[in-house]
């Protein structure tokens, strides 16, 4: 039996990487991804994280499956982001370990970019016959985690509250609607004019809505390099068009609580 329940994920900072920055600053995804969040919930049921080199770890083998939705975290009125982006600070600081540099001395000086105040809405569907998938059920209703959940680094240490659980339907457009998680955009905006995938009703525009962009990872790549795969992910407060053109690989549900949101 599935299940989609609901977790928002708080921490004071976050720094989530991007792989291709190094020199001379780290730089950060501004949204929590999909093998992040899978991470945090590896972390949580106590599976084993990267042990060995061209090895996928545990958590990742069987949490892959999961289907998630995201979102910048709204709630009680509250907004914790801006137009889907999160406030963000330069951090620099010293590795004197003597591993981390080659040169004289060994002290490596770090620059990296963080997140500041990041939270975020998740949501999961979970297969309660599953063993590790009914476990991940328990320990988020139950506020558990056997290992200490962070947001990029050890020393950002992350919380979630207010569980939640949904009965849910495969949603089709019919009329005007609105997606409130991050969903996937397959098509680009072509001399300022979006493409039929999707159209926005402008009528909806009150000067106050937006349109939010990122190209996030949604999963690894199966070459010992362990790279991450990618898709373009938008995020509004616009309403769209019936005409939207569902992914061939994204359903969007609607929620008991008449959210709808797309799990990838």
């Amino acid at each position: 039996m599935e299940k989609i329940v609901s977790i928002n994920i708080k921490s004071d900072f976050g720094f989530l990487k991007k792989p291709d920055t190094n020199d001379p600053i780290y730089l950060t995804f501004n949204m929590l991804h999909k093998p992040s969040l899978l991470g945090i919930l590896g972390a949580i049921i106590g599976e084993k994280g990267f042990q060995k080199h061209g090895e996928m770890p545990e958590y990742y083998k069987k949490l892959k499956g999961l289907k998630v939705s995201i979102a910048p975290l709204e709630e009680n009125g509250k907004t914790y982001h801006e137009n889907g982006n999160f406030s963000k600070t330069i951090i620099k600081y010293n590795n004197t370990t003597g591993l981390a540099s080659e040169e004289e001395g060994g002290n490596l000086m770090i620059t990296e970019q963080a997140l500041v105040a990041p939270a975020f809405k998740c949501w999961i569907m979970l297969d309660i016959e599953n063993e590790t998938e009914a476990k991940l059920y328990n320990f988020l209703k139950e506020n558990k985690a056997e290992y200490l959940p962070y947001l990029g680094k050890n020393e950002f240490s992350l919380w979630w509250d207010n569980f939640e659980e949904y009965e849910y339907e495969i949603f089709k457009p019919e009329g005007i609607f609105r997606i409130d998680s991050l969903f996937i955009k397959e098509e680009t905006i072509k001399e300022g004019k979006y493409d039929p995938i999707f159209q926005l009703d402008m009528s909806s525009f009150a000067g106050k809505e937006y349109l939010y962009f990122e190209r996030l990872p949604v999963s690894y790549e199966t070459t010992k390099l362990f790279q991450y795969e990618y898709e373009d992910f938008t995020f509004t407060n616009w309403q769209l068009k019936q005409n939207y053109k569902l992914p061939s690989k994204h359903s969007l549900y609607k929620l008991s609580s008449n959210e709808i949101i797309q799990m990838f």
